[in-house]
């Protein structure tokens, strides 16, 4: 059976003869822990000197597109390349850990409609989030006085994705998309889902490797607001990946998921929409109610596939 729950830690000292496990040359935790704080520091410090030693501190009169292109080229180089890398140097064989695997246009499917759920439940998530912080600042000084210095933090990142995301050409469109949705989904994924999760699946449970992953995930995008629901769409992908035995269906989720948000953004033309900072709200009860609808509608799509993949594997092993 095919279950999210189903490799025991100690069962995973023991996968020297499973084909989907390689023969790791070093501890695959070790690894997964290393190459998790060094892609972090590689990525964001190594890209921002690098940023700054081409456009300097004037940002505002940088050129959008080449600031654009310079994004895209991080990803490859500091996250999509060393993942590529790490996969064939500790375990040789890169197919089973990246999980290269083509799946099926019903399996996708499945997927995408959990997507359809997941996007609005984690914004009505949001919503109570953020009024419940709204209230606690007002009675606390000290919480009031943190929430002041996320704001600032999220405001930087609202006015940052503001700036890519701006088009004036069907050009730059293409670019945005490419550089926000494209390279995102196949550089992240193949790292977050691929090696890291892969190698944590090693030593924990599944669920736990997803779920460690996943916190991860939210770290890596700087968006204290965002954080919660970040690491909740980590984890659906990091289910996706491991049931699924395929990187190309957590890809697809990324990709949609941050596509129909720049379609929503180019459309609408809304800064409110980059904002997930805490603002409060008159009745918060319909956002408890839709909450909880798609919560229940959410799991019962997640027991569906899981028991589509049991037929399917039960289906495998009778011939």
């Amino acid at each position: 059976m095919n279950e999210f729950h189903e490799i025991e830690p100690e069962e995973n000292k023991s996968l020297s003869n499973n084909p989907e496990f390689p023969e790791p040359l070093v501890s695959p935790v070790k690894a997964a822990f290393a190459s998790l704080i060094g892609i972090f520091f590689l990525y964001q410090l190594l890209g921002a000197i690098i940023t700054l030693l081409i456009f300097g501190m004037d940002f505002e009169n940088a050129d959008v597109n080449a600031m654009r292109l310079l994004t895209a080229g991080s990803q490859i180089l500091f996250i999509l390349l060393p993942a590529l890398f790490l996969s064939k140097w500790i375990y040789i064989d890169v197919t089973p850990i990246i999980r290269y695997k083509i799946p099926k246009a019903g399996e996708v499917g499945l997927f995408l409609l959990g997507m359809i759920i997941l996007v609005p439940l984690m914004q009505s998530y949001l919503f109570i989030q953020n009024y419940f912080i709204e209230l606690l600042a007002e009675k606390s000084s000290f919480i009031y006085n943190i929430k002041s210095i996320v704001d600032e933090l999220d405001k930087f990142v609202e006015e940052t994705y503001g700036n890519l995301l701006t088009v004036n050409n069907g050009f730059e469109a293409i670019l945005v998309i490419f550089v926000v949705a494209v390279v995102p989904a196949a550089a992240e994924e193949t790292f977050f889902r691929g090696f890291v999760q892969k190698s944590f699946e090693y030593k924990f449970k599944p669920l736990i490797a997803a779920l460690i992953t996943a916190l991860f995930f939210g770290i890596y995008h700087f968006n204290p607001y965002g954080f919660i629901a970040l690491t909740c769409l980590g984890l659906y992908f990091g289910f996706s990946a491991y049931i699924s035995k395929s990187i190309f269906i957590p890809v697809i989720l990324h990709f949609a998921n941050n596509f129909f948000s720049i379609l929503a953004y180019l459309i609408i033309e809304d800064d409110e929409m980059l904002k997930n900072s805490a603002v409060p709200v008159d009745n918060i009860l319909p956002y408890f109610g839709g909450f909880l609808m798609l919560l229940i509608l959410f799991i019962l799509l997640v027991i569906g596939i899981k028991k589509y993949y049991n037929k399917v594997n039960l289906t495998i092993e009778g011939g």
